[in-house]
Order: C-alpha cells, then sequence, then structure tokens
C-alpha cells in the first residue's frame, strides 16, 4: 500500500511540475501551449495531502516562466509546535518591500505603547491684562506629529486644531497679541536638510512621500527622470528617484540643472502661519511675526493654553499597515530614535530599531534594516526570521492591536483586491511592492482553525504584477487545508 501510494505521489509530483513548468497560472500573457488541462490538479488533490501539495506548488515555481529566474523565499510556520510547516530558501536575505513596515511598526508599539501620542502645545509667555491685551508671545511647541493636519488615522484638520485653539485663547480672555507667534521644534532640529535613504525606489509623488531632504551635491550632468514620456504616469505627477552614479534620491517635476530639494509642507510652521491669518480674520490682531526657534538658550516662563493631541500610536499603526503610508512610517521610525537616544534622525532610529529587535531574539544574519517604510532596495530580510518574529509577537500585549492593523485578503486595505477565492477573510498580512519586487507576510487561519505564520519574498520576477499575486495565491492555496 505504502509502494502503491509512492507511485501515485511521484506521478502526480511529475505532473504538476511540468503542468506548472508549462505555466498553469491563469491570467498570464504566455502563448497557449503553456497551458494545461485542470484535470491533473484535480486528480492531484485527490491524492496529496496540503502538505504534499504545497511542497509540489513550490517545486513546480522553480519552472514557472514569471518566476524560473526570481529569486526567492516561502515559510509556513507553526507557532504552536514552533516547527516549519513547509519552506523553500527560507535562510535567502531578500528585498522585503514595505514588509520592512511590520518591524518598525512593532518596535513602536513595544516601546511608546499602544495609547503614545503626539501632543502638540500651545503656550504663552508674559501676561494678559484687563483689556485681553497678551503682553507677550504666543509659542507653538511640536513633537513631530505625522499626522497633524493629514485626517490620515483620524487625526484633526488644521481648520479644526485652529479653531480649538482660538476658541481656548478666548477662554483664557486673549484678544491681541502684542508679540510673535513663536515656533519651537527642537525635536526637528537634526532632521531638516539630510542626505535621504539610499536606493529609495522611483515613485511618484501622490502616493510616496519622505522627510525633507537635499540633493544639493548632486551633480545635475549625472540625472535624468527615469519616467519616460510614454510613461504610465500622468504628465502632471511629480517624481522622486535615485541618481544611478551616486545613489541618492531626487525629486522633480521636470529635471532642468540645478540642485532640488523636497517640497514637503513644515506642519508646524504652516500651523502657525494659518493661526495667525485666522487670528487676524477673527478681530484677533497679532502685532509680530510667525519666527521658528530650533533652540532657546535662555526660555521665557510660559503657561499652557491648550494643546492638539494625535490619534494613539494604535491608531497610527492601524493606517500606517492598512494604507502602507510611507510617511507615518518614516516619521514613527524617527520618533522612536528621538524617544530612544533623543536624536531623531533615521540613523538613530534604524540603530533603535535594530537593538530592540536583537533583545527579542530576532535572527539578524541576513537583516539589513535601511528605512522605515520598506521604500529602500538596499533593505533585506530572511523569510524564516520574519515568520519567527511575527510568532514571537503574539505574546506581546499590544498583539491584538498589531495584528488588527494588517489588511484582511479580499476585505481590506492592500489586501482588498487580492484572494477572492481561498484565503478570503483567513489571511491577515503586510503587502510589499517595489518594481519587480512582491511579499506578503503575515498570519492564516486554516479552515481545520489552525493559525500559521507565513512569509513569502519575491524579488526579480518577470512579467507583470498581477501575474505575479496570481502565483503567490495559488501557491498559497493549498495552505489553507493544513
Amino acid at each position: 500500500m505504502i509502494r502503491l501510494k509512492n507511485i501515485f505521489v511521484s506521478t502526480a509530483i511529475s505532473l504538476s511540475a511540468f503542468a506548472f513548468g508549462q505555466g498553469t497560472f491563469t491570467s498570464n500573457t504566455y502563448p497557449q501551449s503553456y497551458e494545461t488541462s485542470s484535470s491533473i490538479t484535480t486528480s492531484s488533490e485527490k491524492l496529496m495531502s496540503a502538505k504534499e501539495l504545497v511542497d509540489i506548488n513550490i517545486n513546480a515555481m522553480m519552472n514557472d516562466p514569471v518566476l524560473r529566474n526570481a529569486n526567492w523565499g516561502f515559510v509556513i510556520y507553526d507557532p504552536k509546535t514552533k516547527k516549519v510547516v513547509s519552506s523553500y530558501n527560507e535562510n535567502a536575505s531578500l528585498i522585503p518591500a514595505s514588509t520592512t513596515k511590520l518591524l518598525t511598526t512593532e518596535t513602536a508599539m513595544s516601546l511608546l505603547g499602544e495609547k503614545f501620542k503626539w501632543i502638540t502645545q500651545l503656550e504663552h509667555s508674559g501676561t494678559i491684562d484687563d483689556e485681553g491685551n497678551l503682553n507677550g508671545n504666543l509659542y507653538i511647541v511640536g513633537s513631530g506629529d505625522p499626522s497633524m493636519g493629514t485626517n490620515k488615522a483620524g487625526a484633526a484638520s488644521y481648520r479644526d486644531i485652529i479653531t480649538d485653539f482660538i476658541m481656548a485663547m478666548g477662554e483664557k480672555g486673549i484678544k491681541k497679541v502684542n508679540g510673535d507667534i513663536i515656533i519651537q521644534t527642537a525635536v526637528f532640529k537634526a532632521n531638516k536638510m539630510q542626505k535621504l535613504p539610499e536606493n529609495i525606489v522611483w515613485l511618484e509623488n501622490g502616493n510616496y512621500y519622505l522627510p525633507v531632504g537635499t540633493t544639493s551635491e548632486i551633480n545635475p550632468a549625472n540625472e535624468k527622470l527615469i519616467a519616460k514620456s510614454s510613461n504610465p504616469f500622468s504628465e502632471s505627477k511629480n517624481y522622486y528617484y535615485i541618481s544611478p552614479y551616486i545613489k541618492q534620491m531626487v525629486y522633480a517635476e521636470k529635471f532642468d540643472g540645478g540642485y532640488l530639494t523636497t517640497k514637503l509642507p513644515d506642519a508646524p510652521a504652516y500651523l502657525a502661519n494659518s493661526l495667525r491669518a485666522s487670528m487676524v480674520k477673527s478681530g484677533i490682531p497679532v502685532i509680530g511675526k510667525v519666527v521658528a526657534k530650533m533652540t532657546d538658550p535662555n526660555p521665557e516662563k510660559r503657561e499652557m493654553i491648550t494643546n492638539y493631541q494625535s490619534p494613539t500610536l494604535s491608531d497610527i499603526v492601524f493606517y500606517t499597515n492598512q494604507h502602507s503610508d510611507n510617511a507615518l512610517a518614516e516619521a514613527t521610525l524617527r520618533m522612536v530614535g528621538f524617544q530612544k537616544n533623543g536624536d531623531q534622525t533615521l540613523e538613530s532610529g534604524r540603530n533603535v530599531v535594530v537593538e530592540h529587535l536583537k533583545s527579542k531574539g530576532f535572527d539578524t544574519n541576513g537583516l539589513n534594516y535601511m528605512d522605515g517604510s520598506g521604500l529602500s532596495r538596499s533593505n533585506l530580510v530572511t523569510p524564516i526570521s520574519q515568520v519567527k518574529f511575527l510568532t514571537n509577537l503574539m505574546n506581546e500585549k499590544y498583539y491584538r492591536s498589531y495584528f488588527d492593523s494588517l489588511p484582511i485578503a479580499g476585505q481590506t486595505g492592500t489586501l482588498k483586491k487580492s484572494f477572492f477565492g481561498s484565503g478570503y477573510g483567513q489571511i491577515n498580512a503586510k503587502t510589499g511592492t517595489l518594481n519587480k519586487v512582491k511579499t506578503l507576510a503575515g498570519y492564516m487561519k486554516t479552515n481545520s482553525g489552525k493559525t500559521l505564520v507565513f512569509s513569502l519574498l519575491i524579488n526579480n520576477y518577470a512579467g507583470s504584477v498581477d501575474q505575479v499575486k496570481a502565483r503567490m495565491e495559488q501557491l498559497l492555496d493549498p495552505a489553507m487545508n493544513l
């Protein structure tokens, strides 16, 4: 009987390997000769266990036209038994793309706490006389709130914040300001004109952006915009790109010489200027102007008027992972650096994350953590380290919030348009997409009720994004029956 089963198994493996090697996946653009009959798969399913079918799919993908020359790794891990269920290239260092955010957001929740909030304070110096004249200055003290004015994660708009500030001043009896509006953002002192992370992929400005940086040391003669005249983006869009010569990021609407600086709003400055304009319009004159102070060696005695608090970190992390928001991820990275080291630089944030991962037993062999968002192609991680990381945090008190932040297959976030068949509603995972990079890592609830952890990292694939997504879904399909 065992011998007979082995004959069936070997026959099915041969047939399935041949079928996959000829491109059995749907929605491809290869010649019809790559197609094969579904009866092979059907007969295999009757003979094979779920584990055997997963392994067959892994073997078959090696000869698939889309993945034949790709670098990829895959692990399914059982968090209860602490054993690998199935794997391929589990120790390979691969570009994780936005699954990097898993490390960034978990570090923030661990070090800052789920209920952490960024606070922007409105204060005043001097005194308020009986006629409502503030004989002093207003102060806006920022803390690096990445959501301010964006409406992301439930954050208030600038208009709402300003309305609340003006109401609070009214309650204090302030009818005129005989001084300046001073912005104090010392938290940003080391984060103004630094070089941007290396090897950032070329991105359309409408979807992604990074903290302020400059390209003043880049030789314009060596630069060109990668997007051709027939590019898929709108001609009115702006672009970030990497110099192929010196590996630094450049921002441009068009490139015509000179150096460029990333055009990002300074949130506290925008708030202060808008506040001044609204106060004047509301009949509260401001005699002075808006002044920025990075440092204040002789600070005035000040009194709190009110403050604005961001959504909780749990809400920020939810929005970050659901929408794969790079700006929030990068700001969160810098905040953990500031909270731990008092230094809000990229390097400080990176060091804090790596040290945190080491303290949690993360296997840093094969890890290269370059930014908080996963935009850098210099980021590297192994599939086995990802699944063990995700397994270990299942015991953390913030696990439920972290788990809930991950998109649900076929339903929410960046997985809303995936897994309409098998896996629908049963996979909670973070996606990642760069040019010729597609990744997915998270948790799956199998049909038998098990919770398994998985990582699938694919680099340098051929064909389209939709084709590689179809192969990822078909690889995970039999795993739902484990």
